[in-house]
């Protein structure tokens, strides 16, 4: 190895004015081994530069050359790979890794070390050495030693050190004097060293002479290290006593140390206590509220309110470690609990009295509002109980079980008291709308009345819910005296097509318009009053989930063991169950009072549809959750049943008219009855919400006036029934035409008596009888219009059919076609 460092030294380093330092003969890990030198060398010029150089035989093996080279200021780690076992691995980074297994574990290791001398020595930036063996670093080398490392040139980096300007100038003037310093080194060699040996023997000789005083010198040094060991005897007396005054001083410190964690423990155990007694504490006069507070005064409630406040904060403070153990805790623990079961069961006792009592003087007030047709306002009782409702959410908050069996109390006893009232309201409601008819000889009634049926009618209505009280009798008494004027219970368009608009007596319909507005506008204050007192009282307006059963039977929350608790409601729902339980007979009510109004008049739908519809929509904009709003919207849906069930009987019974085959000109009954309903209607759904509901049932209505009154419908097909009917009792359709009845020159008759000249005409005497009867509202003429285009259309198609299926091959056909009855239609149109 020292051969071939003086070759590459003297072969590529000298000529770039380098020294190599170190090498190590290595291969790159994982591959083909192709052995190279990694070489550490400086420059031989200031500033000094420190490279590592890759060197390597050439291919034909004669010379080395440098391949590659890195400044030593960009190796950022030097990784040694194990710090404890011998591994000819390493790492160099630079600006990416490289990996080297070198030839033997003592060459990497003196490479290393030399790079990290040359690292400590040149470069600023200090080079990470990880898994390096500390006894490579000169740190673990003991001063004053040193190691040889590859042959000595460690030594060389470490001693070498530059001559000055002084020293250069000395040895050029030396080498000025001989001539021969650089021709003959050798003889000038020769002659420094016999002028070192004349230059060493002066010295001798001078060091003679100085004998004396040298003796002087050291009598100088004697008596200085006389005077430092009396100097080392006082510094140790001194030492003596700073130690006495430290162990003194230690000893204070020990004390003042325990002074301030004492006084630190005391300000703690202050702090405790003040927080216990700022806390725990409950002043007199409000533990004197909770067990003898007046709670029927506002004053005793407000103090009350206070006292359950304060107790509920001491409760629920939230105690520090170690606190639950005190005994004072405990018995001030005990004691509030003993106040909030005492004030919790006499705030239960009070209050449902309080709801007893209101009880009584409201049921007080019933009779006067059962004449009047109006519901007693329970706004008093919601507002003394409002008083107590930061009392009941108290109650919630500690007492769960006492406050459900409060709700529950609660709604026991309302909904005995609404279900009395409602009741006789609707009593009362439906007794007025008996009222409402006339009989058989007036305006609606197609058959007249008995007395004895109404009687029985009027029983059966009164003996589900009892008699009247008070001047309810009397309403009975009137029912009964108007009793011989009821009408029968349901109108038609036949009806109204004998009769004149003016002979048409409004003010029964009228009547009844404004009873069932006034009991829908009693009961939707009672609700909406009710529902938002029950949120306030009983503190329901957030929507947590609460820890409780629902039980069907009777609509309430009952508090179970948490292992029971199967099902979780939101204060909302509870709301609205409270409120079902309470107005559980409203809807029954109400269906029942809507089936009376329409069995006194089927056209009676029409006002409800609109009245219920209206009370739907402002029940949905205060709140569509509401009960209110359910409720509402559940009986409108039979009001609209009832609603389509009038139209359905309408056209009905225009399809069961008769008319007779011999008369060809003339106007139906229905249809003049059509104009008549229409006038109605438009009075009824003026600006109403439902106005498309109207708009629907007008379609239906004029396509039946339309199919059972024109002309084409009657007559045409007249003759495609009788075919129809043949088919029907089993002849062949094929066959229809041999039948003498309905043969082909039978069928080109028909066909001829209706050319399209004649069922334009016919169109057009239509078009001005819809135009006549329905209003200039809402494009009503162009929809219905557009209808009966579809349905002629439909019947043309229909009998084109049966026409290629009895009469095949025949060529018949109608003598005008769809694109003309489009034609017909579009030009009648535009022409009014």
């Amino acid at each position: 190895m020292t051969a071939i460092k003086h070759a590459l030294q003297r072969d590529i380093f000298t000529p770039n004015d380098e020294r190599l330092l170190s090498i190590v003969n290595v291969c790159k890990a994982g591959k083909k081994k192709k052995n190279c030198f990694l070489c550490a060398t400086v420059t031989t010029e200031r500033p000094v530069q420190v490279k590592v150089v890759k060197v390597k035989k050439s291919d034909k093996g004669d010379f080395y050359k440098r391949q590659m080279a890195w400044e030593l200021r960009d190796l950022t780690e030097v990784d040694a790979k194990d710090a404890n076992k011998e591994n000819p691995e390493f790492d160099l980074h630079f600006e990416k890794v490289y990996r080297w297994v070198a030839s033997s574990t003592a060459e990497k290791n003196s490479f290393i070390s030399c790079i990290w001398k040359l690292n400590q020595r040149y470069l600023r930036k200090k080079v990470e050495f990880v898994n390096v063996s500390p006894q490579l670093l000169e740190e673990s080398v003991p001063s004053g030693e040193s190691q040889s490392v590859a042959g000595g040139d460690e030594d060389a980096l470490d001693d070498y050190q530059e001559l000055n300007a002084r020293e250069e100038q000395d040895i050029e003037s030396m080498m000025e004097v001989c001539e021969y310093a650089i021709s003959n080194a050798e003889a000038f060699a020769e002659k420094l060293s016999r002028e070192l040996q004349v230059l060493d023997g002066a010295n001798i000789q001078s060091i003679m002479a100085s004998e004396k005083q040298v003796n002087i010198l050291m009598q100088l040094l004697d008596r200085a290290l006389g005077e430092v060991d009396n100097i080392e005897g006082k510094l140790l007396s001194y030492e003596e006593m700073l130690q006495s005054v430290k162990e003194q001083m230690d000893q204070i410190s020990q004390s003042n140390r325990l002074i301030q964690i004492s006084n630190t423990n005391n300000g703690k155990l202050l702090d405790e206590i003040q927080f216990l007694v700022n806390y725990m504490d409950l002043s007199k006069g409000h533990i004197k509220a909770l067990q003898e507070g007046d709670l029927s005064s506002p004053k005793g409630i407000e103090a009350c309110i206070n006292a359950s406040e304060a107790l509920s904060q001491c409760m629920n403070v939230t105690l520090k470690p170690g606190h639950e153990k005190l005994m004072a805790v405990k018995l001030q623990q005990h004691l509030f609990s003993e106040l909030r079961d005492a004030f919790a069961r006499r705030l239960t006792n009070h209050l449902n009295n309080v709801f007893v009592h209101q009880g009584h003087d409201q049921s007080s007030t019933l009779s006067q509002h059962t004449a009047e047709l109006t519901l007693p306002k329970h706004s008093p009782l919601h507002r003394d109980l409002l008083r107590y409702a930061k009392l009941m959410e108290w109650l919630k908050n500690t007492q769960r079980e006492k406050y459900e069996g409060l709700s529950r109390t609660y709604v026991d006893y309302m909904t005995r008291l609404y279900e009395r009232e409602i009741k006789d309201f609707f009593e009362v409601a439906k007794i007025k709308m008996a009222g409402t008819s006339k009989d058989g000889k007036g305006k609606f009634a197609t058959l007249p009345r008995k007395e004895s049926a109404l009687k029985q009618e009027t029983e059966s209505l009164h003996g589900s819910s009892g008699k009247l009280t008070g001047s309810t009798s009397s309403l009975n008494k009137l029912a009964v005296s108007s009793s011989n004027s009821r009408r029968s219970q349901s109108s038609s368009l036949l009806d109204m097509g004998n009769m004149s608009a003016s002979d048409l007596d409004v003010a029964d319909r009228t009547r009844f318009d404004k009873i069932f507005e006034q009991v829908l506008s009693e009961l939707e204050p009672l609700c909406l009053a009710e529902q938002d007192f029950i949120s306030k009282f009983f503190k329901l307006q957030q929507n947590p989930t609460l820890g409780e059963n629902v039980d069907d039977s009777d609509g309430m929350v009952h508090s179970r063991p948490p292992s029971e608790h199967r099902h979780s409601i939101s204060e909302k729902d509870m709301v609205r169950m409270m409120m079902n339980k309470i107005f559980q007979s409203i809807e029954t009510e109400l269906n029942s009072l809507i089936a009376l109004g329409d069995k006194i008049d089927s056209f009676n739908s029409l006002y409800m549809l609109v009245k219920m519809s209206h009370h739907v929509w402002t029940a949905e904009n205060v709140d569509p959750a509401s009960y209110l709003s359910t409720t509402l919207g559940n009986v409108l849906v039979t009001v609209k049943r009832n609603f389509d069930k009038c139209i359905s009987g309408q056209i009905r019974q225009m399809e069961e008219v008769k008319i007779s085959k011999k008369s060809k000109v003339g106007i139906l009954p229905f249809v003049t009855g059509f104009e008549e309903f229409a006038k109605l209607a438009e009075a009824i759904f003026r600006n109403a919400e439902r106005r498309g509901d109207l708009d629907k049932a007008y379609i239906k209505l004029m396509r039946a006036v339309f199919n059972n009154g024109e002309d084409f419908n009657i007559f045409i097909s007249h003759f495609f029934e009788g075919v129809e009917a043949r088919v029907a009792q089993g002849v062949h359709e094929e066959e229809v035409s041999y039948q003498l009845a309905f043969n082909k020159q039978e069928l080109r008759k028909v066909i001829k008596e209706y050319p399209g000249k004649e069922v334009k005409k016919g169109l057009d005497n239509l078009y001005k009888k819809v135009d006549k009867h329905l209003c200039e509202e809402e494009n009503l003429l162009q929809v219905v219009w557009h209808s009966m285009q579809d349905e002629f259309i439909r019947q043309y198609k229909h009998f084109e059919g049966l026409i290629n299926r009895c009469y095949p091959g025949s060529g018949i056909t109608m003598e005008f076609t769809i694109l003309d009855m489009l034609e017909y239609f579009s030009s009648i149109a535009q022409s009014h």
